[in-house]
């Protein structure tokens, strides 16, 4: 087996970490970073991302580089971002944000940017922007009262889990559906495999 450099995940996301199980990586340390996520005045939602993204990043490499074992890792990074034309919808916390976001959504486009940053050793960062653009049907009172109801929404990005009950939302979409659930893995394999991580080691571990 290749030897590899610990591979830090920047998040607490159960999300981001099943989605690189998938494809075969189990990061060695999962390090969420404690940083302001407000947008800045006039900041664009795919800046947004792309800022947040660095950010968290970067803050967990101050971590990593006091540690003489972390120190040689790659710390991986990523922040999702829905938006309506330049309004980013929030994460929503409550009842009143989920439903405002679904009455939004309802019958319409939206665009979902997940940024992502691989902070590596040598003080270079890799990063990218993934758009995806998503529309949901029209959805009645009922839809949104009884989505409301299963509490799927707390803490998502536009008020909805694609990878859940939400999905049945969803009419159309154009790009990365594993970017709107959190963390697009085509991109960050890709990101990984040009830094040197060796992203396919495990796989004949994975064989039935």
């Amino acid at each position: 087996m290749t030897d590899a450099p610990p591979l830090i995940l920047a998040s607490a996301s159960p999300r981001r970490l099943a989605l690189l199980q998938q494809i075969g990586l189990d990061p060695d340390h999962l390090m969420p970073a404690d940083i302001d996520e407000t947008p800045q005045r006039l900041e664009t939602p795919r800046a947004l991302a792309a800022r947040l993204a660095r950010e968290k990043a970067a803050a967990v490499r101050q971590l990593v580089d006091r540690d003489p074992d972390l120190k040689p890792g790659l710390v991986l990074s990523a922040d999702t971002v829905v938006a309506v034309g330049r309004r980013v919808l929030p994460k929503a916390e409550v009842s009143d944000e989920a439903m405002a976001c679904l009455s939004l959504l309802s019958g319409r486009g939206h665009r979902v940017f997940t940024g992502l940053a691989l902070s590596q050793p040598d003080g270079k960062t890799r990063a990218k922007v993934i758009e995806t653009r998503v529309r949901f049907k029209r959805l009645s009172r009922k839809d949104m009262d009884d989505y409301i109801a299963s509490g799927e929404w707390r803490g998502k990005a536009g008020g909805y889990a694609i990878q859940g009950l939400a999905g049945s939302f969803v009419i159309k979409l154009a790009g990365s559906y594993t970017s709107v659930v959190g963390l697009p893995v085509a991109e960050t394999a890709a990101l990984l495999s040009g830094a040197g991580y060796p992203v396919h080691r495990n796989w004949a571990d994975t064989a039935a």
